[in-house]
């Protein structure tokens, strides 16, 4: 059985696997900030377009922006394509089809009523995921209903409601208690008195507790999350029904206004971004929507003010960092390693060994985070920051340089330290597992055929077209001569492979030949 080290390691190359096959497609936003792209049951769709050795395609298409999947959401429509009148009235039916039933005010008119009733009266069912008023029994007589909802239950909704396990479209991986309750601490230990919780339903929850608890905190919470069922359970302050990956508001202007005026409250001090995306979804489109929200932030700032930035916490896995960094440069990663309870990989193992390969992303300072040293964390004096124990300082690159909590070696020819499972591949000129293939450009630039940058952010790409076409073709000169390098090794590797096995059957047939004369 594999252990739990190789799990992570299989999970991460699926990660990798999983952006590089996203290479092919890339959002493209439009110049006009008032155009308007068609809609889905999940607001404003983004605009794609499909990529092929450094060129576009001709014809870009519009598809869903929370789903990947076509089976959750099938969306699709060509940018040049016309709808006749028929169609688009059949895509807003279906649209308004697939909303909530019951509107903001009216979830919230429900839960006073609900938390009126006597414990007896309180039920919930589980397969509709709805808090039941008593003239609604009826028609759940055959489901499977709880009750004696208690007022701590009402307040721990995320344990009550299943959650939603499509990790590319809703990905409801829960945060384990030890790891909320951290970062509760954390932001209390820093000076936060708002949290904006995007996608965070359970740091909402023990926010929330901590506030109406025995030691009451200062802190408030409001939660934007694009599970409509944390409706019934929060008022209109404190929740958003929101889809982070186009900024879009399902209940309107009013819910853009509960935000608004949370972020821009005091002035804008004290407040804190702290999101938790899917690990599916594009970094991309999450980087446009979080700088929005930003700058809903800023309008409240004065002119003074003009150089300060939204305190953020970005929860994502660790092998994000250079794309997460490309669209925000001040962030830096934490050690810190983020559990979720219902996740098989991204948790403590049995051994209580670290498994989680998700982090903290920042613009908060690091030398101001302080990690639990209980949980195996120390300080670097020399970095000035909380490591992780197992992430020495190297001299070589004057940084604790690990990203996975693993004690990582320096390699002399990448200049750079790396997984101490890797080693220096003269073939693709860096380092990588030992068994991985070879495969050259695909990890590299379409336009100029060098490894250290994508297409997307290639210095190059507002070259004039002649020069484009002339870095095409030495990158393309460059792929042939990677191909032809690997080929020949591929060759050598046959030839030896076949003398050798020509030599093991004439062992063999001497042997026998023995043993039969014998």
């Amino acid at each position: 059985m594999a252990s739990p080290r190789d799990r992570l390691e299989a999970v991460e190359a699926e990660e990798g696997a999983s952006r590089r096959g996203c290479l092919g497609v890339e959002v493209v936003f439009p110049s006009d900030p008032a155009f308007s792209a068609p809609l889905c049951p999940h607001g404003p769709t983004l605009l794609f377009v499909k990529v092929s050795q450094g060129k576009e395609e001709t014809r870009r298409f519009y598809a869903c922006s929370a789903c990947r999947d076509r089976k959750d959401c099938n969306f699709f429509q060509w940018e040049d394509e016309k709808l006749s009148e028929t169609r688009l009235a059949a895509r807003e039916a279906h649209n308004r089809r697939c909303q909530p039933h019951l509107s903001r005010r009216q979830c919230v008119e429900r839960y006073l009523k609900f938390i009126e009733l006597p414990l007896t009266q309180r039920k919930f069912c589980q397969r509709c995921q709805q808090l039941l008023l008593p003239d609604e029994w009826g028609r759940h007589r055959e489901h499977q209903v709880m009750g004696d909802i208690s007022i701590t239950q009402l307040r721990r909704p995320s344990q009550l409601l299943y959650p939603l396990e499509n990790k590319k479209a809703n990905a409801q991986y829960l945060f384990a208690d030890r790891s909320c309750q951290f970062l509760v601490d954390l932001l209390s230990a820093l000076g936060f008195r708002r949290v904006l919780c995007v996608g965070t339903p359970r740091l909402h929850e023990l926010i929330m507790l901590t506030a109406s608890g025995d030691k009451k905190s200062n802190i408030k919470s409001l939660l934007l999350d694009i599970d409509f069922r944390y409706s019934q359970f929060y008022m209109e302050d404190s929740f958003c029904h929101y889809n982070m990956f186009n900024h879009h508001f399902f209940d309107g202007k009013a819910a853009l206004e509960v935000c608004r005026a949370f972020l821009q409250e005091d002035e804008g001090e004290g407040v804190i971004m702290v999101t938790d995306p899917p690990f599916g979804g594009l970094v991309e489109p999450l980087a446009v929507t979080f700088k929005k929200l930003i700058a809903m932030w800023k309008e409240g700032q004065s002119q003074d003010d003009s150089h300060k930035e939204l305190p953020i916490f970005w929860i994502f896995p660790y092998f994000f960092e250079s794309r997460i960094c490309q669209f925000f440069p001040s962030f830096c990663m934490l050690d810190y390693q983020v559990d979720y309870d219902n996740h098989a990989l991204y948790k403590h193992g049995k051994t209580g060994r670290k498994q989680s390969p998700v982090r903290i992303f920042t613009n908060v300072p690091r030398n101001k985070i302080i990690l639990p040293t209980e949980e195996g964390y120390r300080f670097c004096p020399l970095c000035q920051r909380y490591v992780s124990l197992e992430n020495q300082h190297c001299e070589h690159c004057n940084s604790c340089t690990s990203k996975d909590g693993r004690k990582w070696n320096h390699c002399f020819l990448c200049k750079k330290c790396v997984k101490p499972s890797w080693i220096h591949c003269s073939i693709c000129n860096r380092c990588a597992l030992p068994g991985h293939s070879c495969e050259g450009p695909k990890d590299g630039c379409f336009i100029c055929g060098e490894l250290d940058h994508k297409r997307s952010t290639c210095p190059n790409i507002a070259t004039p077209k002649r020069a484009n076409n002339t870095l095409f073709f030495r990158a393309v000169r460059k792929q042939k001569q990677r191909k032809s390098n690997k080929m020949k090794m591929e060759t050598t590797k046959g030839q030896s492979m076949n003398h050798t096995s020509v030599t093991r059957k004439k062992k063999r047939r001497e042997r026998a030949h023995q043993y039969l004369c014998s």
